[in-house]
C-alpha cells in the first residue's frame, strides 16, 4: 500500500504550505557548522542528563557537575541554533508586516532587519567581552565546580560575532536577490 502525500491531507484553507522548501541557500560559509554543533551539543546533554539519571537511581546521588554544565550547554545550543536561523532566514518576525506589500518593499524590510540583527548581536558581543574580562581579571569561579567562569562566559562574544557575520551575509544575499 502506498502511503498518502502529506500535502493531499492539508485543504486549501490551512495556513501551513503544503511542500516546504528542502534546500537552503548557499553561503559561503557552510551551515553544516551550526548543524554538526546542535548535533553534538544535544548529544552531550542526552549523555551527561542520562548518565546523571542512572547514577541517582543506582545510587541516591548525583553529580554535582552535571546541571552546571547542562545550562551552560543549554545556552550555547540556543546560540548556535540562532545562527542556524538567522543564515537560513527563519528569525522571528511578524509575517503580516514582513510578507506584504511590493517586492522592493519586502526585500528592504529583510535586508533592514538583518542589519538590525548584526547591530544587535556585534552591540552584544562586543559587552560581552567586557564580562570575559572581568571573569577573567577577577578570577571568578563557577559556584558548582570552580572552573574559571571565563571558560563559560567567552561563548557568548563568540557566538554572537557568527550570529552578526550570518545576519551580514543573509543582508548581502538579500541585496543580491533579484526583485
Amino acid at each position: 500500500m502506498s502511503q498518502p502525500d502529506p500535502g493531499a491531507l492539508l485543504d486549501n484553507a490551512s495556513p501551513v504550505p503544503a511542500a516546504l522548501p528542502v534546500a537552503d541557500e548557499s553561503t559561503r560559509v557552510p551551515l553544516a557548522i551550526e548543524d554538526w554543533a546542535t548535533v553534538l551539543i544535544m548529544g552531550l546533554l542526552a549523555c551527561i542528563t542520562f548518565a546523571n539519571v542512572l547514577v541517582r537511581y543506582f545510587t541516591d546521588s548525583s553529580f554535582a557537575w552535571t546541571e552546571e554544565f547542562s545550562v551552560f550547554l543549554m545556552i550555547l545550543l540556543a546560540m548556535v541554533a540562532g545562527s542556524a536561523a538567522v543564515a537560513r532566514d527563519r528569525h522571528i518576525r511578524i509575517e503580516y508586516f514582513a510578507e506584504s506589500g511590493s517586492m522592493a518593499r519586502r526585500k528592504w524590510l529583510a535586508r533592514f532587519g538583518s542589519l538590525m540583527v548584526a547591530l544587535l548581536f556585534l552591540l552584544i558581543g562586543g559587552l560581552s567581552l567586557r564580562i570575559v574580562w572581568d571573569d577573567y581579571r577577577f578570577e571568578e569561579t563557577s559556584p558548582g565546580i570552580g572552573v574559571p567562569q571565563w571558560w563559560y562566559s567567552i561563548w557568548l562574544p563568540i557566538c554572537s560575532l557568527g550570529i552578526a557575520l550570518r545576519a551580514l551575509g543573509l543582508f548581502i544575499r538579500r541585496g543580491r536577490q533579484a526583485e
